[in-house]
């Protein structure tokens, strides 16, 4: 269970304010943008990877004690896996992005045909 770190007791984690000190936990009242906050008197910005990349548009920046866009540089960044060559089509390659041309060629000659065995 996460401690308030003002008045350090235990308290719930969705909790957005601390019921004992009313410190806010959660950036705008709302319980899935987490708040990070420096512990002593070093600032977020010093182990920022937006600070050092030069991306950060934080106003307190690079003096912030409070930020809810920190990612410390030291912690690998999530990736979403690799896919690879994962074929989701059926047609062959040559056909990719011509679909719609091939299905009016194909209504086309069937047309055709029906008109032809018609006469």
């Amino acid at each position: 269970m996460p401690t308030c770190p003002r008045c350090h007791q235990s308290i719930d984690s969705q909790a957005v304010t601390c019921p004992y000190c009313r410190t806010a936990l959660k950036a705008y009242g709302h319980p899935g943008i987490p708040l990070y906050r420096a512990e002593g008197e070093t600032y977020l910005c010093d182990t920022c990877t937006y600070h050092e990349d030069d991306t950060c548009n934080y106003p307190q920046r690079p003096y912030a004690k409070e930020c809810m866009l920190y990612h410390n540089r030291l912690q690998p960044t999530v990736t979403a896996p690799h896919r690879g060559s994962y074929r989701t089509h059926k047609f062959p390659l040559s056909w990719r992005g011509n679909e719609g041309w091939w299905m009016l060629l194909g209504l086309v000659a069937v047309s055709l045909l029906i008109a032809l065995s018609n006469s």
